[in-house]
């Protein structure tokens, strides 16, 4: 499911298609983001986005008709841009096995969570209201396709849905990111290492692994992974 059907309509923007109402529109995005990287939610609203633009509140409401739509908006960019920091990931370090290609691929989820707040922020952010909770399951289902695809790749054969195995292992994984997030205001090294654990845990009888690998055996991949980034 779609964030475009899994939300209200006002939830989501109307994206312009002259050229000029574009770049309003885009502006209208940049500046979303700078302000949540500086003030956090508490700070955000359309007014303020108004009056940090220069911009009637009216030529933003053309656009984006609730904060949610603002934030929607910004989730999905990001979730885009984690969908193809993963890619490039696994095409770099190709996997050997499914142990080392989930791993590897959580602590380079857990990198660009890192290095990008907003990120970090809307995406691990809890939902505040029942549009933000849909978009919210929504952009973690796109990650679990993700997942799917990835399993696939390395010849596993997943079961048909329900239930929804690689989308609920993501929400594994998410949760201790979420976690760590909340803590530390960060994906600390520990988190990542859980994060990776627990999913193999469930997907141990998929992968048909006769044992998880250890945490000690984790933080030895990760180190590998820190070693790799360096």
């Amino acid at each position: 499911m779609s964030v475009q059907s899994a939300v209200a309509s006002n939830a989501l923007p109307r994206i312009p298609s002259q050229k000029r109402s574009r770049q309003r529109f885009e502006r209208v995005v940049e500046c979303a983001d700078l302000m949540l990287a500086r003030e956090g939610l508490s700070g955000f609203s359309i007014p303020a986005l108004a009056e940090e633009l220069g911009f009637t509140r009216r030529s933003i409401y053309l656009f984006f008709q609730t904060p949610y739509a603002v934030l929607n908006e910004l989730t999905h960019r990001y979730i885009k841009k984690l969908e193809q920091h993963l890619e490039q990931a696994i095409q770099s370090r190709p996997p050997a096995d499914a142990i080392q290609a989930i791993a590897h691929t959580t602590f380079a989820a857990a990198d660009f969570h890192n290095a990008n707040p907003v990120a970090r922020l809307l995406i691990l952010g809890g939902a505040v209201s029942d549009r933000s909770y849909r978009a919210q399951e929504s952009n973690i289902r796109q990650l679990g396709i993700l997942a799917g695809k990835l399993l696939e790749s390395l010849g596993y054969q997943l079961p048909p849905s329900p239930p929804d195995i690689p989308t609920l292992a993501i929400e594994l994984g998410t949760a201790c990111f979420r976690f760590s997030q909340y803590q530390h205001d960060c994906i600390t090294d520990t988190y990542k290492v859980e994060a990776s654990h627990v999913m193999l845990l469930y997907l141990q009888q998929l992968l048909e692994l006769s044992s998880t690998p250890s945490r000690e055996a984790l933080q030895e991949l990760l180190a590998c992974h820190h070693n790799s980034a360096v």
